[in-house]
């Protein structure tokens, strides 16, 4: 027996009228599983409920002694941001070389992983951070939902609508073929985009809200780029947690 049924109108945008693109809908929970050309992807719109989004999102950012909702993230500097005393993540402003100079990397982020599997992108160095019993909790119930195992995950911390990840894929070698790539988010509502490489019109948005997941899998890595693009009317603080397998560490 199928479990997934015609869908209802969709949270996310599709190519109109596109027919190499299918979705099918699973009621509980809400679960759309989107098939495109080289790839697939499973949106869970509600896969924390709100009070278990609230209780990770509140642990991702909590600061030993402070209340991190009082401090201004997007004015402190990146030495400021990495001296703080975080409770649970520890969380860091890499730089990055963008346009011909060395700039702060428009989030924070943080590498927790299995020992020995460090992870290197865009020329930063991601030692492997070891788990601790929350993020276990999260990884445990993302593995059965995107029924894959993971030994990795990149977290990112959107202070607000200004920081943004540019275009790109997960296809760094250790990866390997065909990455299960499982990505959780908590907090404010944004945008993810994906588009093909070699065709323009297949272009895919979904508005990642508190508590949803989104898998992505196939060959979806090896033939589309993902992207977070600025939103200057979102103020509030956005979490990504993408679980991933490393096969190789750095």
């Amino acid at each position: 027996m199928d479990l997934f049924q015609s869908p209802p109108p969709l949270p996310f945008s599709l190519p109109p009228d596109d027919p190499r693109c299918a979705v099918q809908w699973r009621p509980e929970p809400r679960a759309y599983r989107v098939t495109v050309p080289d790839g697939e992807l499973l949106f869970i719109e509600h896969f924390l409920d709100a009070t278990v989004a609230n209780r990770a999102r509140d642990f991702l950012r909590a600061v030993d002694g402070q209340d991190p909702r009082t401090l201004s993230w997007a004015a402190l500097a990146p030495a400021d941001i990495n001296a703080l005393p975080f409770t649970n993540i520890r969380w860091k402003q890499d730089s990055i070389r963008m346009y011909g100079k060395q700039l702060p990397l428009p989030r924070l982020t943080a590498w927790y992983a299995d020992a020995g599997h460090g992870y290197r992108y865009s020329g930063i160095d991601n030692p492997a951070l070891p788990w601790n019993d929350g993020l276990l909790w999260l990884k445990r119930h993302v593995e059965q939902a995107a029924q894959a195992r993971f030994n990795s995950v990149m977290l990112n911390w959107y202070r607000g609508g200004e920081d943004w990840l540019g275009w790109h894929a997960d296809d760094e070698p250790e990866l390997g073929t065909n990455p299960v790539i499982a990505s959780l988010s908590l907090g404010a509502t944004r945008d993810f985009q994906l588009r093909h490489n070699d065709d323009k019109a297949l272009k895919l948005n979904f508005p990642l809200d508190h508590g949803s997941l989104l898998v992505m899998r196939g060959a979806l890595q090896h033939h589309w780029q993902h992207a977070v693009p600025k939103r200057k009317r979102v103020a509030n603080a956005r979490f990504n947690l993408t679980f991933r397998w490393i096969h190789n560490g750095a």
